[in-house]
Order: C-alpha cells, then sequence, then structure tokens
C-alpha cells in the first residue's frame, strides 16, 4: 500500500495553489509530486479541494518541495520555469494517459500545441478528443502543461482547472505564450 499524501498551500500571483506529495519509502529518496491544485476562490477552497483530491494531512514540504514551491511562485510571477525534472507519481492514469502527459510535458513555455498536434506527435493522429479527455484528468497542471493544448485553429478549447478558460489564459499570459487569446490579467 502507498503511503498516505502530504500536502501543503502555498500562495501565489494567480492565488493559493496546494501540492501533494508521496514521502518516498527511503530517506534518500525524493518525494513524489502526485497533485498540483491551482488556485480556486479563496485559500480555503484549495485546501479543500487538495484534500477531496487525495491530500490526507497538512505537513510542511520537505527541501524538495519547497523547490518547487518557489519555482511555481516563480512562473506565475511571470519568470517561465522548466518542470520537466520534477518527479511524479502518477498513480492511476492508465498508459494512454501517461503517454499524454509525457507528450505534454515536452511542450516548452511560450509555446502551444494543439490536442491534433499532440496526438499526431504520439502517433495516435486521429486521437485528439482522447489526448484532450486524458488532460482533462490532469493531477498536475502546470507541472504537465495542459495549458499550453489549445483547440484546433488556435483557439483556447477548455480547461477543466479552476477558473476554467480565464485561468488558462492567465496561465499563457504569464509565459508569453497568450497572443491572439483573449487576455483579461487582474
Amino acid at each position: 500500500m502507498k503511503p498516505p499524501l502530504a500536502y501543503c498551500l502555498f500562495e501565489t500571483a494567480l492565488g493559493w495553489c496546494a501540492i501533494a506529495w508521496r514521502e518516498p519509502g527511503s530517506p534518500e529518496a525524493t518525494p513524489a509530486v502526485a497533485l498540483l491544485q491551482l488556485p480556486e476562490a479563496t485559500p480555503e477552497l484549495t485546501g479543500q479541494r487538495i484534500v477531496r483530491d487525495g491530500g490526507t494531512h497538512p505537513s510542511d514540504p520537505p527541501p524538495y518541495l519547497s523547490r518547487i514551491i518557489r519555482k511555481v511562485g516563480r512562473h506565475f510571477n511571470g519568470d517561465p520555469q522548466d518542470f520537466q525534472d520534477i518527479v511524479l507519481d502518477l498513480g492511476g492514469a492508465g498508459p494512454f494517459a501517461q503517454q499524454v502527459y509525457a507528450a505534454a510535458r515536452t511542450i516548452p513555455a511560450g509555446e502551444t500545441r494543439t490536442y491534433g498536434e499532440l496526438a499526431k506527435a504520439m502517433g495516435c493522429p486521429a486521437a485528439a478528443r482522447a489526448v484532450g479527455q486524458a488532460l482533462g484528468k490532469n493531477p498536475v497542471a502546470l507541472i504537465i502543461p495542459c495549458h499550453r493544448v489549445l483547440a484546433s485553429g488556435g483557439k483556447p478549447g477548455g480547461f477543466s482547472a479552476p477558473g476554467g478558460l480565464a485561468t488558462k489564459i492567465r496561465m499563457l499570459a504569464a509565459e508569453g505564450a497568450a497572443a491572439g487569446l483573449p487576455v483579461t490579467l487582474k
């Protein structure tokens, strides 16, 4: 049985986020990030969401997680960060979702792809809808940058994280990739 998920809330330029991680089995191992909660309307709602999604106990983040939290903060302040090296625990994601997540992680900050382009890059050109469905279940939005995946014709498409399309567009704007999208930053 896997150990429970520790979590903590932290403030960013977009609002209060939360991160949950699984403690490693040995002291020298790296904790694996299992959830990254984008901001809800209030810190309390963000906390409730991370608990609902699997966070079991609040905790102070270990140094590795503290570095990730600082990177998320810098990213949302307009200093795009690379999250490809973060160790993830994607738990129940199936093989196709894992493939989608791996492909999405290769999209650099400041760039976008369409669902169709991502499906084609994976060798599944007819799977654009399935790619979108997998990204809609992404448990670590930003680390797996589903916000960088757009609908055909460069339209924003959907976004299942709190705030929906407004959050997606704000995230793209923080990376300088919102050209042509209806940006409203607060």
